[in-house]
């Protein structure tokens, strides 16, 4: 007997049918002698919905902590349903709320993070045979206020959770049959991966491929949690996320995907005086409203202001350009604006390690079809491009047929 943790997204729990299915699929591994913990999202667009009456009722300064207590209970309608669509096939389910799962945070109201899991409850239910059905995307802070952990945070609570019980897999349910090559909506070339490692699936989620949050990656490498994401809606089998280590036989491609996200913004900071600590200023209050900055480009002339030059995600564009206004005057920097016409292409592969030439390949095949790149990052197993946005998709197929990746 094996203990199974299941996590099913917005788009497998939408309706009442889809809840149906999600059940039927639960007790296939449930009457199979196994433990089951279900994770839930809510349903499909609700968080959008519930985010949307929240900025009409107030500004996110002056509401943080009421707006998480609306958005969870997103997650309460679907857990609930769930346990009662189980209970009336003969079967025992509880519910939980996060707070009631044990899952402890900080007190960052929208993007909190896990700190612990008691796991007593949990497992106390499950001895006596019960499905567990857990609300995702939530937990409870020291001061005993609901919080909430961000976009995608349902993947989060489910390898948490999975750790913390000592999982033998977590099951990740989506819509889509695993993790591919590429989105397979603008490349029709795009195949799906048996297996990645850990690393480039930290890389994948953190450079636009929407599959898995990367805290939940992060995650599941420290604790070395084996990561299956298949679709609730087939029965092929999915993509393995693992260790190297754990997966000798894995592919050992040069490029393993190519990635892409539209929700990047551009923020440049004119006429930064030439002095030591003026970075510092810049970053610090935005890393302390865990507002994380990828790209950073200064163009520094010796003894004069230089222009400072980064990109932040679309959904902390707002917050951060209000604090870079701030930060302008008291550095008495000349001026900031910003650029939201832009998008970001990846290549990412643990097979970069090992050889070289691969960044002259990117930039040759994007010059080719006069793609223009306007910023570059690049770590051990990745090369990222900042290009305009129109080009993106262009870019994408391209990088795609230049790294072998077309499905034949």
């Amino acid at each position: 007997m094996a203990l199974f943790v299941q996590k099913y997204g917005g788009t497998s729990v939408a309706d009442i049918k889809r809840i149906n299915n999600v059940a039927e699929r639960v007790l296939k591994t449930y009457k199979e002698g196994h433990d089951v913990v279900v994770v839930l999202s809510a349903m499909a667009g609700e968080t959008d919905r519930l985010l949307s009456l929240a900025k009409d009722a107030a500004t996110w300064r002056s509401a943080k902590r009421e707006r998480d207590v609306l958005v969870s209970t997103g997650e309460q309608t679907t857990v609930a349903l769930l346990a009662m669509v189980l209970a009336s096939m003969g079967y025992k389910a509880c519910s939980l709320l996060g707070f009631q799962a044990g899952i402890k945070t900080d007190s960052s109201h929208g993007n909190a993070r896990i700190v612990s899991i008691e796991t007593d409850r949990i497992k106390e239910l499950l001895e006596q045979r019960n499905i567990v059905v857990i609300a995702g995307f939530q937990g409870i802070n020291p001061e005993g206020d609901i919080t909430t952990l961000g976009r995608g945070g349902s993947d989060t609570s489910a390898v948490a959770i999975a750790s913390a019980l000592k999982a033998d897999v977590c099951e990740i349910y989506t819509d889509v049959n695993g993790i591919y090559t590429a989105d397979p909506n603008i490349c029709r070339k795009a195949r799906k991966l048996d297996s990645v490692s850990y690393d480039e699936m930290l890389n994948m989620s953190s450079l636009g491929a929407r599959i898995l949050q990367i805290r939940s990656v992060t995650f599941a490498k420290k604790y070395n949690v084996p990561l299956n994401v298949r679709s609730s809606f087939s029965e092929e089998e999915g993509t393995m996320v693992v260790s190297e280590i754990n997966n000798p036989g894995m592919e050992r491609l040069l490029v393993s995907a190519i990635t892409h996200s539209k929700d990047e913004v551009r923020v440049t900071i004119e006429g930064v005086p030439d002095e030591p600590g003026m970075a510092g200023k810049i970053f610090t209050e935005l890393s302390e409203k865990s507002i994380s900055v990828d790209m950073i480009i200064q163009n520094t002339r010796a003894g004069e202001a230089t222009d400072l030059t980064f990109t932040v995600d679309m959904e902390n564009f707002e917050q951060a350009f209000e604090i870079g206004r701030k930060t302008v005057k008291e550095i008495n920097a000349k001026n900031i604006f910003y650029d939201k016409n832009i998008a970001k292409v990846s290549v990412i592969g643990i097979g970069m390690k090992e050889n070289a030439g691969v960044a002259s390949k990117v930039f040759n095949a994007l010059a080719k079809e006069n793609i223009n790149i306007l910023m570059i990052s690049t770590s051990e197993i990745r090369i990222s491009c900042v290009i305009e946005e129109k080009y993106v998709e262009l870019a994408v197929r391209v990088l795609h047929t230049t790294f072998g990746l077309d499905a034949e």
